[in-house]
């Protein structure tokens, strides 16, 4: 896979990298969740909230997803593990479909390794981002 340009805000990006402190001041094993988080961050292009690209992937960012396997379309809402609950449709930037699509933009095809295959989503559109509908709180 290409890795493309990443993009994410300081105000997400110093409340992900909270997080990762937190968890890993209370873990006691190696997390492949968070090792995934810290690589994705070391490698995003840090920009003002006001000057996220509005088909960018944010924190809170809700969006329309097509695994491109089996065609199925999912919609999510990008959100912190203490609000995911995939029965409503937000999943935790924690699981793997969560990392993968965050800093990406519309039209992208991520990819990651999943047992016995690698998964490959395309993000066909972006249903609402925080920065663009100037909700720089969430």
């Amino acid at each position: 896979m290409t890795k493309r340009k990443l993009y994410i805000t300081e105000f997400d990006k110093t409340r992900l990298k909270e997080l990762i402190a937190v968890a890993e001041d209370f873990g006691t094993e190696a997390r492949s969740d968070l090792e995934s988080l810290k690589g994705e961050l070391e490698i995003a292009e840090v920009v003002p909230s006001e000057k996220v690209p509005s088909d960018v992937v944010t924190m809170n960012s809700k969006v329309l997803l097509k695994d491109l396997d089996t065609s199925e379309e999912m919609v999510f809402v990008l959100v912190f593990p203490g609000d995911a609950d995939i029965e409503a449709g937000a999943i935790s930037i924690l699981a793997p479909v969560g990392t993968a699509i965050l800093g990406y933009r519309k039209g992208d095809v991520v990819e990651w390794p999943v047992p016995a295959r690698v998964r490959r989503i395309r993000i066909e559109d972006i249903l609402y981002q925080p920065e663009a509908a100037k909700d720089y709180h969430l």
